[in-house]
């Protein structure tokens, strides 16, 4: 499956509007090498008062999509395309949409909707506009990851909070793991999806295989950091907050710094995405 699974994120209890930190998205482009990963021509795709948040790209066209706050405090879809450079509004609702996420069809974005009586349901929207189909409605969902057309990964709120295998075509349901991060990624070139296991006092990445079914250890985290994205040549990338940094499973022992721009603006660095092939990033600041 080439479709690149985009970081799954969202608010792990349901919070007021309020609530959420102002921020912006910027867009660079990178150069990957062997050996050193470097950032470079930043924009601000969203330059928006606000929470601007939880960016995805497109696998094929040049599309960016994230949850962005309306005038009345509620979060709704919206698309950036950074060839074009215009925006446009994928979802306008009474309704909060977040976490956006090109579906393995290519023609919907699953999202999680946050209904006015705390209930997170998976649904999904036609990219071209239209109403929402329901996925799951049962669960209390932050977070998911498709394996497949067919097979989902999910977060699922809880005491304590667990990471699920489900399998659309029968509902049957897996726990894979506890105390579980908000960031799911499929792993490039494997049928896997990682996540963060954060039970430990040190947090680990770790990923589940969906045709063994089995979860094992890829590296630990950068120190009290849950966000990454995978480059397409299997680098790691994740921040402290104000820089970034790579890791090559297997091969680096530490993490090793991004070159970047030195930017004002640079503060607070959250969630990260990466196009398909590699050549975006996506990185979420404070406002």
């Amino acid at each position: 499956m080439k479709n690149v699974i985009c970081t799954i994120l969202l608010i792990l209890v349901p919070l007021a509007s309020t609530a959420q930190p102002a921020s912006e998205i910027f867009l660079f482009d990178i150069k990957n090498r062997k050996n050193s990963v470097t950032i470079e021509n930043p924009v601000n795709i969203t330059n928006h008062k606000g929470y601007d948040n939880q960016p995805c790209f497109h696998p094929t066209e040049t599309k960016v999509f994230y949850s962005s706050f309306n005038e009345e405090g509620r979060s709704d879809i919206r698309m950036y395309d950074f060839k074009s450079l215009t925006t446009t509004n994928i979802t306008q609702t009474p309704e909060r949409e977040y976490s956006p996420t090109v579906t393995p069809d290519r023609d919907h974005l699953s999202c999680i909707i946050q209904r006015d009586n705390n209930a997170q349901d998976l649904g999904k929207y036609p990219i071209g506009g239209g109403e929402a189909e329901v996925i799951i409605d049962n669960m209390t969902i932050g977070y998911h990851a498709w394996a497949d057309n067919s097979h989902l990964v999910l977060f699922v709120l809880g005491t304590p909070n667990t990471l699920h295998y489900l399998r659309l075509p029968t509902k049957k349901d897996t726990i894979i793991a506890e105390n579980v991060g908000r960031s799911l990624h499929r792993v490039p070139g494997e049928a896997a999806i990682s996540f963060v296991d954060k039970a430990g006092t040190g947090w680990l990445i770790k990923k589940f295989d969906t045709h063994a079914m089995k979860v094992t250890q890829v590296a630990p985290t950068m120190v009290g950091s849950e966000d990454l994205c995978w480059l397409p040549d299997g680098k790691i990338l994740m921040s402290n907050g104000t820089s970034l940094y790579f890791l090559r499973p297997k091969k680096d022992v530490t993490w090793q710094k991004v070159e970047m721009p030195a930017l004002a603006a640079m503060k607070g660095i959250t969630r990260l995405a990466v196009s398909p092939n590699g050549k975006k990033l996506a990185v979420v600041v404070e406002e």
